[in-house]
């Protein structure tokens, strides 16, 4: 039985055509802000926040958007929702603000919110822009705390901050710097890519 167009949606977003694991977007926080799982759940929640708000107001609006100013309205769009996190973050979550701080405000330059915006939104109804909002934003927020439950336990020996592993068991220290960043992921997409390539055959 064929899908339904809604379950197709879903199911790109989460799996088939993951923003980080099948089109690679999305990498630089997911590197960066990946050595804890509360920084890599505050980042997801986030950018699925700003998705979901640019999908509802560009969906919208996307009659009535000129061709020619529809990067620049993009923008505007996702800079205040961006804005807003920032100062929710500030405002209740200071500790989490410090550590990914710097980090927030490139959600506005995020490849997965321009290119669902450009690619989807601009093109597909209210209904459909949430789901695909939602599911590209679930995708990215597993994906960071994949990497961070990983990282954060082999270099901190904790998860969420608990100590898990005891104290007389070694570190690898460079999981808590960028390399392991780079290690852990790309382990992560050399897996993701040969279930895909074997789901396909």
């Amino acid at each position: 039985m064929a899908e339904s167009k809604s379950v197709k949606t879903i199911m790109n977003g989460i799996w088939r055509d993951h923003p980080v694991f099948s089109m690679l977007l999305g990498i630089c926080s997911a590197l960066a802000v990946s050595n804890k799982i509360e920084n890599a759940i505050a980042m997801g929640a986030g950018v699925t926040f700003v998705l979901l708000a640019t999908g509802i107001i560009i969906s919208l609006l996307r009659k009535i958007i000129p061709k020619q100013v529809r990067m620049i309205v993009y923008m505007i769009t996702i800079a205040s929702f961006v804005i807003i996190v920032d100062r929710v973050l500030k405002a209740y979550f200071p500790e989490i603000s410090d550590s990914i701080g710097p980090y927030v405000g490139l959600i506005i330059t995020n490849c997965i919110i321009m290119g669902r915006a450009e690619g989807f939104y601009v093109a597909n109804n209210l209904g459909q822009s949430f789901l695909d909002a939602l599911s590209n934003g679930f995708a990215y927020t597993y994906t960071l705390v994949a990497v961070a439950a990983v990282r954060e336990l082999l270099g901190f020996g904790t998860l969420l901050g608990f100590q898990v592993m005891p104290d007389f068991m070694p570190r690898w220290v460079v999981m808590s710097m960028a390399p392991g960043a780079f290690f852990v992921l790309g382990t992560l997409i050399w897996i993701t890519k040969t279930i895909s390539g074997q789901t396909e055959d």
